[in-house]
């Protein structure tokens, strides 16, 4: 048997090298590599769709049949909901310190003393509320979720802090209390029944009742 390489082979191979080097590298022959293989193989295999309903079928196997399966299973859900309840107590804590922070904030800037200057700050006051309250409901459709709930919070902290600030100067705060109850997210009413108890200067009672508040009571020291 000959060893050498026939002539058309040769021909073929130049005309094919020639062809890479004018058109260039996009028109080479392309391999695929070992991710794609197998992804196209994953999709054109019919029993990959019943992958989930096997895992499905294994693990509730497991859970009745296996008694430390089943502890481990127990001993992960108290885990989870220590920390979703360590989690929730301490985003508690961090907003109570955020609205003393701003009640002290705000009692050091002081308020108006004239009945002008006073009429002038209330209006401002009710104003920046309810432009707050209403962006915070907005908020869902322009934010992500993630940076949705701190801006709703931060929202509803600054409109309670509005509406704080307009009960200070109001002649009657317990009739500007009965109509925030009724027209303010329960959220900030929340905050405001805070900041109201934290100032301990206005005794209003019924705040956070008509919105079925139950965060009107004595901020814990």
């Amino acid at each position: 048997m000959s060893s050498s390489i026939r002539p058309t082979t040769i021909a073929l191979a130049t005309v094919g090298a020639l062809a890479t080097g004018f058109l260039g590298e996009e028109y080479a022959p392309q391999r695929e590599d070992a991710g794609s293989v197998f992804q196209r193989a994953v999709m054109q295999d019919p029993m990959a769709d019943l992958l989930p309903a096997a895992y499905a079928f294994y693990f509730d196997h497991k859970r009745r049949t296996d008694p430390e399966f089943r502890k481990a299973l127990k001993r992960e859900s108290r885990r989870i909901a220590k920390a979703a309840k360590e989690e929730a107590e301490a985003q508690g804590a961090q907003q109570k310190r955020a609205i003393r922070q701003a009640v002290d904030d705000r009692q050091e800037e002081g308020f108006p003393t004239t009945v002008e200057d006073k009429e002038s700050f209330f209006m401002n006051m009710v104003g920046q509320g309810e432009a707050l309250c209403q962006n915070g409901q907005l908020a869902p459709l322009i934010v992500e979720m993630l940076t949705l709930i701190r801006v709703s919070e931060a929202m509803h902290l600054e409109a309670a802090l509005c509406f704080y600030s307009a009960l200070k100067v109001y002649p009657q705060p317990s009739d500007l209390v009965a109509i925030y109850d009724k027209t303010c997210p329960k959220p900030v009413i929340d905050i405001l029944a805070e900041m109201v108890a934290y100032d301990g200067s206005m005794p209003l009672s019924g705040l956070g009742g008509g919105s079925g508040s139950d965060a009107g009571g004595a901020v814990d020291d």
